[in-house]
Formats: structure tokens, C-alpha cells, sequence
């Protein structure tokens, strides 16, 4: 057997039983896509990227943004041409093997969850703000894992268990009150930028790049500009969700490219548009202290009721994306079992909603688990780890296939494919190298650990399957 193993063929279907049901539509994958992208990247990570650029953490945006707009781009081909659940996992056995597909979808494994727990401890943050601002005082003990002082982030658990239920009760449900949320993020947005941009100040963004513009350590922490766009990374991603969601689209399509390249243009904008206002209306070491950054802005700026609505649009419109990841790493843990390289009883739908519900309470028993005892920091930074390796093997696949594949059907065809899926490699690879040496060192552990797995497990499992079918 090759080193990469067996290869998907284009257009193989599901087995009858282990099918998802077709309920979305492109409003709702617009939806999915904003929901996944808006969230914490822009409402907390800001923060955590001034402190690690200064005022370059809106250069740092632009980069990331950069990078992302191109795996987008290969995103958008590949999905409408393989319509099936899996995303970024399913497009690599298609294209480069089952060894590979099953690091790219161990990868995703991480990045979901991690980005799930992320967006919890996020959240967590902002209720905590919102509830202090009305004089109500929690337990510190309960409000932060073991690293702030505490014993465990409850508000965190609660809320990834709450989305849990949500997804339980299934799919196009839990699509259409994301759609609610999504509303709610991007009106919110729009008033903070409505409230702080009068109080923008020049001298606020001097000096612009105070830590340099490669990433290095300084002060026991890395900083510099590409340190900072390889955290704030996280705030763009999301789209991949979308292509995640193929095999449940109504019109695949037409709907994935909408969702996609709808959503990142759309979340482009308004990250820019909100990352230069706070940056220009704070002093980027205030920013840097806040876990509720947007709201400590407003608060600075004597806008006590416009903070409390940023801080209550956060507590009530966050959820969603945690909704989107959470969904998103379901479906490739789903399909993983499908293919027989994780147990196939995880692979089982409901008969009542057409949703994998054992590996949807799986999912977010683990997320509750993590985002209860780690910092949201290491755990967005390890989470981008997982994403970039999954970004750098889909601008690969795109390649790949134009030379394999030529003749089969593009719904939407990437422009200058060789050129996006060069420049979503190195972009991606150099993203990866930026981040600290110890995400790397953890996130090579769990890879290893995935491989072990494979090879023990998951290698003889698939080829059985295959055997019998």
C-alpha cells in the first residue's frame, strides 16, 4: 500500500443510513460562515494582538486576512466540486491520500475544538464583565481555570454544553437561530465603531510597529507583527465551517460559493473597520490588558450604556460560534467514522433530525473539558497550529487536482490557481513558523499521538471496510 494510502473518487456517495439531510440553504451558510468568523478573534483577540504588534495589530489583521482570502479561494473550488461532507479532511483523501487526510483531519480535530473552547473562555469573559458592571460579584474560584488562580471557568463549561443541546436538536434548527445571532454581532459591531471612531487619535498608533515586524521574544512572550497575525489568524477563519457543511446544502453549488467568499469578503470589512477604530480611540497597552477589549473602549470613553450593549450583544451573540465549530468538528469526526478510520458507531444519524448526534455530545463534552482549564491565549494559538497545517494541504489539493482532475466540473474555478495555492502554502507555513515554540512542540505531540492511532488503529480499520464493501 502507498505511504498516502487509498484515495476518495470524486463523486463516491455516502452509504444509505450514513447520509446528512439537505437542509440548508445559501442564507443560512452565509450565516454559518460570519457566525464562525465573527466572534472572538475581533470581540477578545484584539486585545492579545496589540499585545503582541502595538498599534501593526490592525497590519497584522490585514495579513492574516491576506492568507486566509486564498485558502478561501481554494476553498470555494474544492467544495463545489466535492460536495461531501469533511471539508479540508475530505478534499485531502481525495486528492493526496488517506494518510494525509487523516493528519489534515486529526488537525481539524484540534483546530475545532480548541477554537470551540477558545470562543467559550472568550465569552466567559464578557459575562463576567457584564454582570460585574451591574455590582454582582462571582466566586473568583469558578470564573478561571487553575492558571488564573481558580479552580474552573464554569461560565465556559456551561456555555459549550448549552451549544451541545442546541446541536442535538439538530441541524437547520440550530442554523436558522445562528442566522438571530449573526444579526445581533453585526449590529453591535456597528455600534461600536458609530461610538468610537469620533474619539480616533492619531498619536495612538505611534509608534505603529514598537515590537518589529518578524516574530521573536521579547519579554518572555512573542511579539512583532507576525506573532501577532499568527493568533489574530484566528479571528478569520470560519469559512471552512461552510465547506464542512457541503453534503447538507441544498444547491452546493451555487450555496458554498456564496457562503464562502460571501462571508470572508463580508468579515474582511468589518474587522478592519473595527480593529482601526479601537486602536485608534485607546492606547494599545490598555487594549492589551482587557479581556473584554471592545467594551473597555467604550467604558474609557465615557459610553457606559453603548459598553453594556457590546459587552450583553457578546454574552447573547458568541454562542454562535461556538454553534459553528462545534458543528464543524461533529461532521469530520462524523466522517472519519464513515470512512472507518475512527469507531463506525459515531458515524450513526439520528432518524428524527439527520444529525450525528453521539459524536455532536462527544464533541462537546471535550469542549467543555478544555475550555474549563486552559487560557484563552495558548489555547487560540494551538488551535491556529491545527488550522494552518489543514490551509497549507487545501492549497495543495487545489493544485493537485487541476493536474489529476482537469475534467471534471468546476462550479466555481479558482482564478490563478497555481498562484493562490502557492501563496496559501507559504502564507500559511510562514503563519506556523511564527507561532511560539512551545504551540509547535505541543501540536507536533499531538500529531504523533494521531499517528499512533492510524497506524494501531485506524489504517486497518478503513482497509476492512473497503474490503467488505
Amino acid at each position: 500500500m502507498s505511504i498516502i494510502g487509498p484515495r476518495k473518487a470524486l463523486g463516491s456517495h455516502a452509504p444509505e443510513g450514513q447520509a446528512l439531510a439537505k437542509t440548508l440553504s445559501w442564507p443560512h451558510l452565509i450565516a454559518l460562515g460570519v457566525g464562525a468568523i465573527v466572534g472572538t478573534g475581533i470581540y477578545t483577540l484584539t486585545g492579545v494582538g496589540a499585545d503582541r504588534a502595538g498599534p501593526a495589530v490592525i497590519l497584522a489583521f490585514a495579513i492574516a486576512g491576506a492568507v486566509c482570502a486564498c485558502a478561501a479561494l481554494a476553498y470555494a473550488e474544492l467544495a463545489t466540486m466535492i460536495p461531501a461532507a469533511g471539508s479540508a479532511y475530505t478534499f485531502s483523501y481525495t486528492a493526496l491520500g488517506e494518510t494525509i487526510a487523516w493528519v489534515v483531519g486529526w488537525s481539524l480535530i484540534l483546530e475545532y475544538s480548541l477554537a470551540c473552547s477558545t470562543v467559550a473562555v472568550g465569552w466567559s469573559g464578557y459575562l463576567v464583565g457584564w454582570i460585574q458592571a451591574a455590582g454582582v460579584h462571582l466566586p473568583a474560584a469558578l470564573l478561571s481555570g487553575p492558571h488564573g488562580g481558580g479552580i474552573i471557568n464554569l461560565p465556559a463549561v456551561l456555555v459549550a454544553l448549552a451549544v451541545m443541546g442546541m446541536l442535538v436538536a439538530g441541524t437547520r434548527e440550530s442554523a436558522t437561530l445562528n442566522i438571530i445571532l449573526v444579526i445581533i454581532k453585526l449590529v453591535a459591531l456597528t455600534i461600536f465603531v458609530a461610538f468610537a471612531l469620533p474619539a480616533f487619535d492619531g498619536a495612538n498608533l505611534h509608534p505603529f510597529m514598537p515590537y518589529g515586524f518578524g516574530s521573536e521574544q521579547i519579554g518572555g512572550t512573542q511579539r512583532g507583527v507576525m506573532a501577532a497575525a499568527a493568533i489574530v489568524f484566528f479571528a478569520f477563519y470560519g469559512f471552512d465551517a461552510v465547506a464542512t457543511s457541503a453534503e447538507e446544502a441544498k444547491n452546493p453549488g451555487r450555496d458554498l460559493t456564496i457562503g464562502i467568499v460571501g462571508s470572508m469578503l463580508l468579515c474582511t470589512a468589518i474587522y478592519m473597520a473595527v480593529a482601526v477604530t479601537a486602536i485608534g480611540a485607546l492606547p494599545f497597552r490598555q487594549l492589551a490588558d482587557s479581556a473584554e477589549p471592545l467594551a473597555l473602549v467604550l467604558r474609557s470613553l465615557n459610553q457606559p450604556t453603548a459598553a453594556w450593549l457590546i459587552a450583553l450583544a457578546a454574552v447573547i451573540a458568541l454562542p454562535s460560534v461556538i454553534l459553528v465549530m462545534m458543528y464543524g468538528q461533529s461532521r469530520i469526526f462524523f466522517v472519519m467514522a464513515r470512512d472507518g478510520l475512527l469507531p463506525a458507531k459515531l458515524a450513526k444519524v439520528s432518524a428524527r433530525t439527520g444529525a450525528p448526534t453521539r459524536i455532536t455530545v462527544l464533541t462537546g463534552l471535550s469542549i467543555a473539558l478544555v475550555a474549563g482549564f486552559f487560557r484563552l491565549d495558548e489555547i487560540a494559538e494551538l488551535a491556529n497550529a491545527g488550522t494552518l497545517i489543514a490551509f497549507v494541504s487545501v492549497g495543495a489539493c487545489l493544485m493537485v487536482l487541476r493536474r489529476t482532475a482537469p475534467q471534471v466540473e468546476r462550479l466555481f474555478r479558482c482564478p490563478a490557481p497555481y498562484v493562490v495555492g502557492t501563496a496559501a502554502i507559504l502564507g500559511c507555513l510562514y503563519l506556523l513558523w511564527s507561532l511560539p515554540a512551545t504551540t509547535l512542540i505541543r501540536f507536533c505531540i499531538w500529531n504523533l499521538i494521531g499517528l499512533a492511532v492510524y497506524f494501531a488503529y485506524g489504517r486497518r480499520a478503513a482497509s476492512a471496510l473497503r474490503a467488505r464493501a
